[in-house]
């Protein structure tokens, strides 16, 4: 199975490795994820019409906006998310606005769905996907808890990175990859019965979304010298290191949201839901 959180990444499948998108994850991205919970749990949570909702995504990516247009994505009738700007753009416009963001006083997030783990914070790394996914899948597959949540084999901002993990008895084998020029090296691998895995995944930018088209840019002068992903992702680490729930499924409100509204993961309901469908396209 492929990973299927970078909007970009889909594109590039659909036309450059038409094949492998029966091997795509059907989960739509969390930012499409999050639109469609809105619109459907959330509304008739709070007896609200889906079509007076305006959703609004911030996002290190440029491909988001093209992603709130793409088929398949209206859980509710209507498309999941109106508006996608990014991390750039929010920045302009507090600047045009005059609003001292450092200033502003600190408060929790709206409930439902307000409660975030240290596997969401790290999905913005490369590797961080895959690495939040391990965390649930192998105390899943082994039924008891890790000792350890670190998975650092799949840390780092190298292009393509490689691990095996024994679960349950079984050699579990995993790849990561970042921008589509690594991608394609390792996917062309898999075609050619070079590489074999259970899972990969690929983010279209290289070091993964914190290196994302639409986030504040740095100098070239700056990048010569300096790890800009490196650093980046390391916040996100240190975020995750911070949080009290640290693991996907041990989220209350995601807990809540199946028990209220979904009924269990891949249920019917789940799949109209929160998956998606894709398109075996060409280049011409």
């Amino acid at each position: 199975m492929i990973t299927s959180c970078s909007p970009g990444w889909i594109k590039y499948c659909e036309h450059y490795f038409p094949d492998m998108t029966e091997n795509l994850s059907t989960c739509k991205s969390p930012q499409q994820m999050f639109g469609a919970m809105l619109k459907t749990y959330f509304a008739e949570k709070e007896g609200i019409d889906p079509k007076k909702i305006v959703s609004v995504s911030v996002m290190p990516c440029t491909a988001k906006k093209f992603e709130i247009g793409r088929d398949d994505q209206s859980a509710a009738g209507v498309p999941d998310v109106d508006i996608a700007i990014t991390t750039r753009e929010l920045a302009r416009l507090i600047k045009r606005c005059g609003i001292e963001f450092t200033a502003l006083p600190e408060e929790g997030f709206d409930n439902p769905m307000g409660e975030s783990t240290g596997a969401g914070v790290i999905f913005g790394a490369t590797g961080g996907v895959m690495e939040a996914a391990l965390r649930t899948a192998v105390e899943t597959l082994t039924g008891e808890e890790l000792a350890n949540l670190e998975f650092t084999d799949v840390r780092g901002t190298e292009g393509i990175k490689e691990a095996s993990y024994n679960v349950a008895g079984m050699d579990v084998k995993v790849a990561v990859a970042s921008g589509l020029g690594n991608a394609r090296e390792l996917l062309d691998k898999v075609k050619a019965g070079e590489a074999d895995y259970h899972f990969i995944e690929i983010m279209g930018c290289p070091g993964g979304c914190v290196n994302g088209g639409g986030q504040p840019q740095v100098s070239g002068d700056v990048r010569n010298f300096t790890d800009v992903r490196g650093i980046r992702a390391g916040v996100l680490y240190r975020n995750d290191a911070a949080k009290t729930i640290r693991k996907s499924h041990e989220n209350p409100e995601i807990q809540k949201l199946y028990e209220e509204y979904l009924g269990a993961p891949g249920s019917h309901k789940a799949h109209e839901t929160l998956h998606t469908s894709y398109v075996k396209r060409s280049v011409n």
